[in-house]
């Protein structure tokens, strides 16, 4: 891990950590949800945990494979849910970020590494959201205001290849990358 890569060990780093965790993981107690976290480096009592998982409005809900689990509502309401087996977040965040670029994504315009998206008024930080989550290597990061959305590209190459994808996906066609 590189510097740059390295993650604060702040309130709001931890509970993204956490975040993450519940969508990738089943579950179903703080203990284990501790040791996921120990793992990560990141090291917190059960009573901070417990605090985290109320700001976070954790929930236990029935997993596909019937176990109780924790799981976090997601923007609009929905909640997130624990993977099934054999379901990679990868395939779940691409089909989700699909759906959202068919129904919101109005334009995407590159200039060398930046990519300029228009959605309309309200949603652009829900796409941006989905974008943040959604594993496109060549995508560093994204900044939302209320109807346009700046993303930045690793490499000035990128940035034409990334708005084509998400015009791609919002055109109803699967990038050919």
């Amino acid at each position: 891990m590189t510097d740059a890569q390295l993650t604060p060990h702040t309130k709001a780093s931890r509970q993204q950590l956490i975040t993450q965790l519940l969508a990738h993981n089943e579950v179903s107690s703080q203990s284990t949800l501790l040791s996921l976290l120990e793992k990560e480096g990141v090291s917190v009592t059960q009573a901070t945990l417990s605090r985290d998982l109320v700001d976070l409005r954790a929930e236990k809900v029935r997993s596909s494979t019937g176990v109780l689990v924790y799981t976090l509502p997601a923007l609009g309401g929905e909640r997130h849910r624990p993977f099934r087996p054999g379901e990679e977040a990868a395939d779940y965040y691409s089909a989700r970020l699909a759906r959202l670029c068919e129904e919101l994504l109005v334009s995407a315009e590159a200039s060398d590494n930046l990519v300029v998206v228009r959605t309309p008024p309200g949603a652009a930080q829900y796409l941006a959201s989905a974008l943040d989550h959604s594993v496109i290597p060549t995508l560093l990061g994204t900044i939302a205001g209320d109807d346009t959305i700046l993303l930045i590209a690793r490499s000035i190459a990128d940035g034409p290849e990334l708005a084509d994808r998400l015009l791609s996906l919002a055109n109803g066609r699967t990038p050919n990358t």
